[in-house]
C-alpha cells in the first residue's frame, strides 16, 4: 500500500472538535464552546500567534483544544479555508451594503 493510500485510510480522531447543527451553523468548533475551528486557523495562519497565544485570548481553552483544532484544520484545510473564504466575502457584503452607515476611518 503506497502512502497515500495509507493516510486516507486512516483517520485522525479529533477529540476536541464537534459539529452539531445548532451550534455555530453545523461548522466544527472546539465542543463545549461556539469556537469554530475557522477562527484558530485564521488567528495561527493569518494573526500569526502561536499556540500559547491563542490559549492566552480564549483562556477557557486549553493547549490540547487548540492544538486539535490546528490539527482538524490541517486535515481538512480545503473545507475550513472555503468556510473562511465565504465567511469575508459576507463581511465584505454587509461593508458594501452599509457603507454610508460606517464611522470614517479616523472615528468622526
Amino acid at each position: 500500500m503506497c502512502a497515500t493510500a495509507l493516510k486516507s485510510a486512516r483517520r485522525t480522531r479529533h477529540p476536541y472538535i464537534t459539529r452539531h447543527p445548532t451550534v455555530s451553523g453545523g461548522k466544527p468548533v472546539i465542543a463545549g464552546t461556539r469556537l469554530k475551528v475557522s477562527q484558530i486557523a485564521l488567528e495561527y495562519e493569518r494573526l500569526g500567534w502561536s499556540p500559547d497565544q491563542i490559549v492566552d485570548a480564549h483562556p477557557h481553552l486549553t493547549l490540547a483544544q487548540v492544538h486539535d483544532a490546528l490539527s482538524y484544520y490541517y486535515d481538512h484545510r480545503q473545507e475550513i479555508d472555503a468556510e473562511i473564504l465565504a465567511d469575508e466575502k459576507f463581511v465584505a457584503g454587509l461593508r458594501k451594503k452599509y457603507a454610508s452607515r460606517l464611522l470614517p476611518a479616523n472615528g468622526r
